[in-house]
């Protein structure tokens, strides 16, 4: 599995991805520092990578795009810590079907997590 860490959230969480096995990167990795939103969802979606974000406009990205891929890992409901940001990650892991997540908007909030599958 490939994701594509935004901007909103820790080069920690790439790293920590990374050594639990899958292919991540951060957006800083790939020049994308102040790329617009639309440019990092081609990016992700070309290289089959889920976006993972704390960057609300995502969701309406891919709504009004029709696309089905890339999934999306979204952030809400204020800052979390490293550690916090890696405990809700492992939640969703042990949640949600990994063969689900490419075709999904996973939203983690401090008290649940949700999903929906795309298109939306």
């Amino acid at each position: 599995m490939k994701f594509l860490v935004d901007m909103p959230l820790s080069p920690e969480l790439a790293v920590w991805l990374s050594q639990q096995g899958y292919n991540a990167v951060h957006a800083l990795e790939l020049g994308l520092g102040r790329a617009s939103d639309m440019t990092i969802l081609e990016r992700a979606r070309i290289e089959k990578r889920i976006v993972i974000t704390a960057d609300l406009d995502y969701s309406r990205l891919l709504a009004s795009t029709k696309y089905e891929e890339p999934g999306l890992i979204l952030f809400r409901g204020g800052n979390y810590s490293d550690q916090e940001a890696i405990a809700r990650l492992k939640r969703v892991f042990e949640t949600v079907p990994t063969k689900d997540l490419s075709n999904s908007i996973v939203v983690i909030e401090k008290g649940r997590i949700r999903r929906r599958h795309l298109p939306i």
